[in-house]
């Protein structure tokens, strides 16, 4: 299974506001990089751009892999295709009904659109019961009468979704292969196929996500790469999917539900990948872009995988993904003062257009980028992508007149404002993948990179308790190094939901059999060569009677009884405190990773060792005031030393205030921490560690 290493690999990430990318030479070391605004209409011109920025000889690459936002803006958006669902009688209101929860704790309103509208929601008679027998046969003539009243309704993708099908699923492969004579196209998408569980609600949501965005993800791929073709690229494109793993542009948009949270992913997989050469294998990620903040929670280098993951409110997409939490504070975020007098920051963002006022594209509204320039923690010569740079006392007045004044603040204390609200929103996030599951902060590191995620880390670190921050070489493009380091990856779950003492033992070893066997295959249908493969087993369990399921960890395919019973009573125990030796445990799902590993890259030429200068004195650029909130040695403006990223010594050693300028991104150091560099290229921050 092992390859020769591509010479040539180009990782790039779609953004809401950038299109990062990461050129590797793998014969020579030798690393481009490339940050160019998201071409929002068609993206793969930003891809192209990427490329011609980095000035990349297209049809000299031997890879490209490739982080996207199609899926995930489609379905946040709502910009998506027109499907229709055929169902079994009685149950088309299953995708309207959902859990019966609301989307806010408190108030009597909310809003839900279902994926599919009632109206292309058709029933036909069938029925199969829990245990797989037919109750009612397929409705035949039916089916047929369905697909073509959809196809009348302009219906483009369709999805055949029948109740317990994951017990039986003959009927569901029947009824497409009637739709598949009559739909002119492939966009057929089977419930079962995507996702083998018991949950009626989840299932059919999984695939009418998947249904809904097919067209749009296998349309955007076929652009990108006839435009490749035409630069001359004839190699293999990767696409990034949300567990972490990339699969054949070829074969991804079948199941195109799998790539939401693609960006995500592979940001969190770069973070996983850097810890663990750098020695930190417990991290909590932290990516904040340009739109949103992403955390998640990565331990001994393996990042949560979880297929419970909720994109909106009652929008569950349960195939596996990282298990990434998102909160709309992002630099673009944009700050307002509501009705009752209090400033919110987010989740609505000024994007890539008109973009922060700060970038002089036409934006007007004040945002958390804008914040860091009056504060000083931003330098207004080095943002990307500015067109027309608005001078700073323009950028003061609007935070004055639009935050201040209604807040009896100054322009600076509005800004200062701006940003301890924006750092308690991203807090929550981290809490929400931390402390709710049961863990500590204090025992990780938060591994801080986007954009805008340096600027924050250590005040976010100081609030969280957070002991230490690690920041990466090229923090503003690793989600483009995640798409080059990741891994190939096929995960599956099937359902069996039966009381543990009842469960068939030797039926669990056989499906974990089936799954590793169907997993090899396809990664070795894939054209790009791995050096190794390897599975990663687990159960979702839960107490019968409860509802919320829990990930137990196996070491073997072929467990006993009794060790999952022990596993999984020890999982509750760490997750609720508590014991409950009296209530029969539920084996739910049984689920298998496998995991085509790529050869290893040295990071450590991602920063120039040329351009590294010797002492820390030669790395300075400047002096200027920068406003800091608190930290050992207090807060408001002090005079802060600004270096140069790209020309700091290897064995780095600082003490705060500080900013440290790159390419990508800028690093402020708070008064009271110290900063120490590695052999990697990274930056280690130690809240409050200065020397006194």
């Amino acid at each position: 299974m092992s390859e020769t290493p591509k010479a040539l690999v180009a990782g790039v990430d779609v953004g809401g506001t950038f299109t990062d990318l990461v050129l590797l030479d793998l014969g020579t070391g030798a690393v481009r990089l490339a940050k160019t605004l998201t071409t929002v209409d068609n993206q793969a011109f930003g891809v192209l751009a990427a490329l011609d920025a980095a000035g990349a000889d297209i049809p000299a690459l031997d890879l490209i892999v490739h982080g996207t936002t199609t899926t995930t803006n489609a379905v946040l958006e709502r910009n998506l295709s027109r499907t229709g669902l055929i169902t079994t009688r009685g149950f088309r209101d299953v995708l309207e009904l959902g859990r019966r929860t609301r989307p806010a704790p408190y108030g009597m309103t909310g809003v839900f659109r279902p994926i599919i509208p009632r109206d292309l929601r058709l029933e036909v008679a069938e029925r199969m019961d829990a245990a797989g027998e037919v109750v009612t046969a397929l409705d035949e003539a039916g089916v047929r009468d369905a697909a073509r009243a959809l196809l009348a309704a302009d219906c483009e993708s369709l999805v055949i979704h029948f109740l317990h099908a994951y017990a039986n699923p003959a009927h569901e492969r029947r009824a497409a292969e009637i739709a598949a004579q009559i739909w002119p196209n492939d966009y057929i998408t089977m419930g079962h196929a995507l996702l083998s569980e018991s949950r009626e609600f989840e299932r059919g949501v999984t695939a009418a996500v998947n249904a809904s965005v097919r067209p749009l993800l296998q349309r955007y791929l076929e652009r990108l790469g006839t435009e490749l073709s035409r630069r001359g690229y004839r190699n293999e494109v990767l696409v990034m999917t949300g567990n972490g793993g990339m699969v054949s542009a070829r074969l991804v948009a079948r199941e195109a539900v799998k790539t939401v949270m693609s960006g995500p992913a592979s940001g969190v997989m770069a973070a996983a990948y850097t810890g663990r050469r750098a020695g930190v294998e417990n991290l909590i990620s932290y990516d904040m872009g340009g739109t949103s903040t992403d955390v998640a929670l990565i331990k001994g280098a393996e990042p949560a995988v979880s297929n419970e993951i909720e994109i909106e409110y009652a929008m569950p997409i349960h195939v596996p993904m990282v298990d990434v939490r998102t909160v709309g504070a992002g630099g673009g975020s944009i700050a307002r003062v509501d009705q009752a007098g209090l400033l919110q920051v987010g989740p609505s963002s000024a994007g890539a257009a008109p973009g922060p006022i700060c970038y002089g594209r036409g934006g007007m509204a004040p945002t958390i980028s804008d914040a860091n320039l009056i504060l000083g923690r931003l330098d207004a010569a080095r943002l990307n992508a500015v067109e027309t740079p608005v001078p700073l006392e323009a950028i003061r007045a609007i935070f004055q007149a639009e935050l201040g004044d209604p807040l009896g603040l100054d322009a600076d204390g509005a800004a200062a404002a701006v940003l301890k609200v924006a750092n308690a929103r991203m807090a929550g996030a981290v809490r929400m993948v931390s402390v709710s599951l049961g863990e500590d902060p204090r025992d990780f590191a938060l591994f801080a990179f986007g954009g805008a995620g340096p600027l924050h880390a250590t005040a976010l670190a100081r609030e969280l308790g957070v002991p230490r921050v690690l920041v990466p070489a090229r923090p503003g493009i690793t989600n483009a190094l995640g798409c080059v380091v990741a891994d190939l990856r096929h995960d599956f779950v099937t359902t069996l939901n039966q009381p543990l003492d009842l469960a068939d033992m030797a039926r669990v070893h056989a499906i974990f059999a089936e799954q590793i066997a169907e997993g090899r295959r396809l990664v070795g249908k894939e054209r790009v060569g791995v050096e190794t493969v390897r599975e990663v087993h687990s159960v979702d369990m839960q107490f019968v009677g409860q509802t919320h399921l829990l990930r137990v960890a196996l070491a073997t395919p072929t467990p006993g009884r009794d060790e999952l019973r022990r596993l999984f009573e020890q999982v509750y125990f760490n997750r609720f405190r508590v014991e409950l030796p009296e209530i029969r445990a539920n084996l739910v799902n049984l689920n298998t990773s496998v995991i085509g590993a790529r050869p290893e890259i040295d990071l450590s030429a991602l920063i120039d060792p040329a351009g590294r200068r010797a002492t820390l004195a030669e790395a300075r650029t400047g002096l200027r005031p920068v406003w800091f909130d608190g930290g050992r040695s207090g807060g408001g403006w002090r005079d802060t030393p600004i270096y140069w990223r790209d020309w700091l010594p290897v064995d780095l050693r600082l003490d705060g205030p500080a900013v440290i300028e790159q390419m990508d991104a800028t690093i402020v150091i708070e008064p009271g921490d110290r900063a120490a560099g590695d052999a990697g290229g990274n930056i280690f921050i130690t809240v409050g560690g200065a020397a006194p």
